[in-house]
């Protein structure tokens, strides 16, 4: 009897110290993994969330840029990472819902292979043109469309890229076509479109809201369920009677497969917190982000319904890496 209480002693001891480890998460400095390179928007959404969780968590999170494979790297080496809350990421909807079909041999599986923790934000993308083109609305686009077919160019920031993949989902929805012309990032896209050398691009709100107050790039429309605030103006493509091509680029926080529970809750809970502090919504709103911060089985529920929704679109539109 004296050995069986203390065996269930030790057993409640080493449970007790388990909980409060876990209780004191985090111990020690967090890494945040952005699969890209440094100066992006999944880099400034990382660098913001994590000066936020150093504040109200006491530890440092500090951002380590790991690009490469349009992402996949980065994601392969959270997969690896031991599942104790002290590795996690901050990645584009490339990453989780676009590269399973653009790449065989992709070392991670989004579905399976990460503790999904919430999407932080999301940005819809705008159909923007060059002030040359012959056009005021979406009505006079799609018409001007269907009387060039193959000959308007859309710029893209890549292959498989959120820009890309509603050009050919909007081109698939209007019955319409185009000519994808793939760049190496955002930037250079923009560049060739406001320099009158590509006619057209699906670009995120955030990237081009400046140009568009400016008069280098003319707003046809916007892919969110709703207007954006930055851009209250420009109707969505549902309004215009586009159905089905809502369509937002969004940042998704996840982690190593495994996580203990009550770190799983804990840094879930901060995450939203840091999401809707005033500061962080005001940074963030300012750039064109909306605030999200769902749960987990939300994220879980949303990512599998991209996953088909790209799957069908890549596949329709025999997209390949090039």
């Amino acid at each position: 009897m004296n050995k069986l209480k203390k065996l269930i002693s030790a057993v409640l001891l080493s449970m007790a110290a388990a909980l409060s480890a876990h209780a004191a998460y985090p111990e020690k400095p967090v890494t945040i993994v952005v699969p890209f390179p440094a100066g992006g928007s999944t880099d400034m959404i990382a660098r913001v969330l994590g000066e936020q969780l150093s504040q109200s968590m006491g530890q440092t999170f500090l951002v380590e840029n790991k690009p490469g494979a349009t992402g996949a790297i980065g994601a392969a080496a959270v997969k690896r990472a031991a599942p104790d809350g002290y590795t996690f990421m901050v990645a584009s909807i490339g990453v989780y819902a676009v590269n399973p079909f653009l790449q065989p041999n992709l070392p991670y599986d989004p579905a399976k292979d990460f503790d999904l923790l919430t999407v932080a934000v999301r940005a819809p993308n705008v159909l923007v043109v060059h002030p040359s083109m012959p056009v005021n609305n979406m009505q006079e686009f799609i018409a001007y469309l269907k009387k060039n077919p193959n000959k308007v160019t859309f710029a893209s920031s890549g292959a498989g890229s959120s820009d890309h993949l509603t050009a050919e989902l909007f081109w698939q929805k209007t019955g319409t076509t185009g000519v994808h012309v793939p760049y190496k990032g955002g930037a250079p896209a923009q560049n060739d479109l406001i320099g009158g050398h590509v006619d057209a691009s699906f670009q995120n709100v955030n990237a081009v809201v400046g140009h568009i107050r400016a008069g280098k790039m003319k707003a046809l429309a916007v892919t969110g369920q709703e207007r954006s605030a930055v851009l209250p103006e420009v109707p969505t493509l549902a309004e215009l009677g586009i159905k089905e091509v809502d369509v937002f680029s969004w940042q998704g926080v996840a982690a190593p497969k495994g996580l203990p529970q009550d770190v799983k809750n804990k840094l879930h809970s901060e995450l939203v917190k840091a999401l809707n502090v005033p500061s962080v919504k005001q940074k963030l709103g300012e750039q064109g982000f909306e605030i999200v911060g769902n749960t987990p089985e939300e994220f879980q529920r949303f990512l599998d319904e991209e996953l088909k929704r790209w799957k069908t679109v890549i596949e329709k539109g025999n997209i390949r890496l090039q």
